[in-house]
């Protein structure tokens, strides 16, 4: 029996959004609808504004069709990337395209109810100043530099964000915002886009997060995997080292502790050098510092470590480092020879090692993708208004 969220209104939307179908012909091939039941349904959702019929497509033959696109008033998503110390911001349209961006910054430790305040007043202005003011907002999105409990929203135990933990993140934002909002993990939001904007066919992907801190997004046969909220969450992985460093999670000698931006800005610090952010410590590398350099070399064979036992597990067709400091050619460098070196032939044998191609705004495409995955609600009430 064919599943209802296969072939409902909302399943066409994402045909259409996602690029897979502009006719109603390719409509009804996809879905599996007899044609009469399809164009009844695309009447259904251009009368409420969601499709807009235009020009002519492709023809297979016989007259050309009339291309489906999303309407402008269709509605947009908004974004917002949670950084330490920064959030990246966006307005999207329902295929997951960036309409509007900005940065914001903010300290994510002053805690959750003012920072979260900051970022929707902000997205709000973001909107206005866009011109997307009369553009309906269909759903939010909030990516947290922590780990999300899907069931609830919430963020467990993260590092260095002092009063988040169990705060209701998404019943916080919904109440403000007035949309259905997700809440997840920005590895995972990062994970998303990248497999969906650039490794779309491949079914196996991680993809590595490196900023102030560490985090890891799974793709396993092309969907996302969060486990109970924790999987990929490599940064408390206890390493072997020289000297012990105490974690923020009360254990010594995790990972982050060694290798994420925070530990390295610290590092350079007792060397008498300042790097606030991720992107300043790349730029003591790529001018030069010898003592940066030897720091980010480090924290990467640190990285490959671990790496090399989840490659060897997991068996990825892709692996994929992004964040500040996968701008930092030694550190890429480093990670791809550590696992390249200790990994098993037949695990590496066909496996692509790559920085990201979405860059920045990667975490953005894949907080589209899923707000659209999940868009069956707003979508029937739409219709039934």
């Amino acid at each position: 029996m064919r599943n209802s969220r296969d072939d409902g209104p909302a399943a066409l939307v994402r045909l259409v959004a996602t690029g897979q179908a502009e006719s109603r012909a390719e409509l009804a091939r996809l879905s599996g609808l007899a044609a009469s039941s399809v164009s009844l349904r695309v009447e259904q959702l251009i009368g409420a504004g969601l499709f807009a019929e235009e020009g002519a497509g492709a023809s297979r033959g016989g007259r050309r069709p009339r291309r489906l696109r999303l309407a402008r008033e269709a509605g947009v998503f908004l974004v917002a990337d949670l950084g330490a110390h920064h959030a990246r911001l966006a307005a999207v349209d329902l295929s997951g395209a960036p309409r509007a961006t900005a940065d914001l910054a903010c300290d994510i430790a002053v805690g959750p109810e003012a920072t979260l305040t900051a970022v929707l007043d902000s997205l709000r202005a973001l909107t206005g100043e866009h011109g997307l003011h009369d553009v309906p907002v269909r759903g939010l999105a909030i990516g947290m530099p922590g780990p999300v409990d899907p069931a609830t929203g919430q963020v467990v135990s993260p590092s260095r964000m002092p009063g988040w933990n169990d705060f209701p993140v998404r019943e916080f934002a919904a109440a403000r915002a007035g949309v259905p909002v997700l809440v997840e993990n920005d590895a995972n939001l990062m994970a998303v886009g990248e497999h969906r904007a650039s490794w779309p066919d491949l079914d196996n992907v991680m993809v590595i997060k490196l900023g102030s801190g560490i985090g890891c997004g799974i793709i396993v046969d092309g969907r996302l995997h969060r486990g109970r909220g924790a999987a990929g969450d490599i940064s408390h992985v206890r390493i072997r080292s020289e000297a012990t460093v105490d974690c923020s999670c009360g254990h010594p000698d995790c990972l982050e502790a060694h290798a994420s931006g925070a530990a390295l800005a610290a590092t350079l610090a007792a060397q008498g050098f300042t790097a606030d952010s991720p992107s300043q410590i790349v730029d003591l590398v790529t001018d030069g510092v010898p003592q940066a350099t030897a720091a980010v070399r480090n924290a990467g064979h640190l990285i490959g470590d671990v790496l090399t036992a989840l490659v060897n597990f997991f068996n990825p067709d892709a692996l994929v480092i992004g964040g500040s400091l996968s701008n930092a050619e030694p550190l890429v460098a480093t990670i791809r020879g550590a696992i390249y070196q200790r990994c098993l032939p037949l695990a590496t044998r066909n496996l692509e090692i790559s920085t990201s191609r979405s860059g920045r705004d990667a975490s953005i495409l894949g907080a589209g993708h899923l707000l659209l995955a999940q868009s069956d609600t707003w979508i029937d009430q739409t219709l039934d208004r």
